[in-house]
């Protein structure tokens, strides 16, 4: 009896560092994304600088449309990605010089904020949205693997 609670004893053990270490990996990630850039402000603060300055350009329509095209998204982590694909929405929007945040604007900043591996569930919610991709293929070049790197001036170019 007491060798089944030793070895249930290490079990609990193994499993809780291994939850440990992937909390710690998030909150690490976290970390590196409050840290400032070379502009002197993080990923986060520009991504909230975003969401303030185009909140009054979204329409009803527009924030229906993201939460329907987030909801592939695991809830624990969709706040997270609606907000980040939202900030890159209204970056998009400003730097075009837009009034409103329209169902163009929206799609092509979704689709650069969206991590290439999770283009696969986005063209599929696109099709059962009855959304023609065919204007936005050369957005799906643009994505997130690639956009660190200039992806602003290959950005301008395709316009």
């Amino acid at each position: 009896m007491s060798v089944i609670v030793d070895y249930l004893i290490i079990l609990c053990g193994f499993l809780l560092i291994g939850l440990m270490a992937i909390g710690g990996f998030f909150m690490f990630r976290k970390f590196l994304k409050q840290l400032p850039k070379q502009d002197g402000k993080s990923i986060m603060d520009w991504e909230r600088y975003y969401m303030d300055k185009t909140q009054h350009m979204w329409n009803e329509n527009e924030k229906m449309l993201l939460e329907e095209l987030v909801s592939p998204v695991p809830e624990l982590f969709r706040d997270v990605a609606k907000h980040k694909i939202a900030s890159k929405i209204g970056e998009i929007a400003l730097e075009k010089k837009k009034d409103k945040i329209t169902r163009d604007v929206l799609i092509e900043g979704y689709i650069i904020a969206t991590p290439k591996r999770d283009h696969k569930f986005l063209r599929k919610k696109l099709h059962q949205k009855n959304i023609d991709i065919t204007p936005y293929e050369q957005f799906f070049h643009q994505s997130q693997d690639d956009y660190s790197k200039n992806w602003r001036a290959r950005h301008k170019m395709n316009e």
